[in-house]
């Protein structure tokens, strides 16, 4: 069973337009921040419609757009084209685009070109990026320019040959001291809201009541002060991932597969079109 559409967004604060400051009045209200990933215009219209706070143009487009087993060889160009597709669609949501592997690491002076670039050809509202200290001089290089940052804290992706495994982060001592302190340098450098990906839900809970910025988790549990999601996955079109975190809203996988039966069954047993779909 899946949820009954209502046709309404519960939600005690009411925005026109979401901005980083709304999210901010979000957190302080104690209202829960909703966020999904959109790569293209006709998904991300929907989104909007129906009342999403944020929109993520992930680098997650990597695997489930391109089939791609990581998210390191989606390019800067690449990411452009999908984000400028979001942005055509949207009215209300805030979007955030995450700045591919290799485009902001190398250098602050990279970063910021990188920044710009995806602000100046998409008309996206912010960036994200992941790690902590040692991205210190890209993150307030960005922001010199005026452009929002996200952070983006422990399971990341873009690491994942470092890490060699998608398991749980910080579940240890030292690095739990180490997110926690990398979570409060984030805010000091200029960060608007940081998403926490896959670490303990109490960690996660810590994070939160610690930070004055808005923390978004995937896989971090109910604590914080919003949830992200990967559109794919929630919609049910991707079978292969099940982590504990993932809560199915649609089966499209079965509902498409059956629609596409349908069709080539009707065209080769010449039921479509039929009299009234023809001229």
């Amino acid at each position: 069973m899946f949820p009954v559409v209502t046709g309404k967004v519960m939600s005690r604060l009411q925005f026109k337009k979401i901005t980083t400051h709304s999210l901010q009045e979000m957190k302080n209200a104690g209202e829960k921040i909703a966020m999904l990933t959109a790569y293209d215009y006709s998904m991300a219209k929907i989104l909007d419609s129906a009342g999403i706070d944020v929109i993520l143009v992930g680098d997650s487009a990597s695997n489930v757009m391109a089939g791609h087993e990581t998210t390191l060889p989606i390019t800067l160009d690449q990411m452009i084209y999908h984000a400028s597709s979001v942005v055509r669609a949207v009215d209300r949501a805030l979007i955030v685009v995450d700045l591919p592997f290799g485009s902001y690491q190398a250098n602050s002076k990279e970063a910021l070109n990188s920044a710009i670039r995806i602000m100046k050809e998409s008309g996206a509202h912010a960036v994200k990026l992941e790690g902590g200290k040692e991205i210190r001089e890209s993150i307030e290089r960005i922001l010199t320019a005026g452009i929002p940052v996200m952070g983006h804290l422990g399971l990341t992706p873009q690491s994942i040959y470092k890490f060699g495994t998608y398991a749980v982060r910080a579940t240890e001592k030292e690095e739990a001291d180490r997110l926690l302190e990398d979570a409060i340098l984030l805010e000091k450098y200029g960060c608007f809201a940081i998403v926490l990906e896959k670490i303990p839900a109490m960690l996660a809970k810590t994070v939160a009541e610690k930070l004055k910025i808005p923390v978004i988790g995937i896989g971090a549990g109910k604590f914080v002060d919003g949830q992200v999601l990967v559109l794919h996955d929630m919609l049910g079109m991707n079978k292969q991932f099940n982590p504990r975190f993932l809560r199915r809203y649609a089966d499209l996988n079965h509902i498409m597969t059956q629609a596409f039966i349908n069709y080539i069954n009707d065209v080769k047993n010449k039921n479509f079109p039929n009299e009234s779909e023809q001229y």
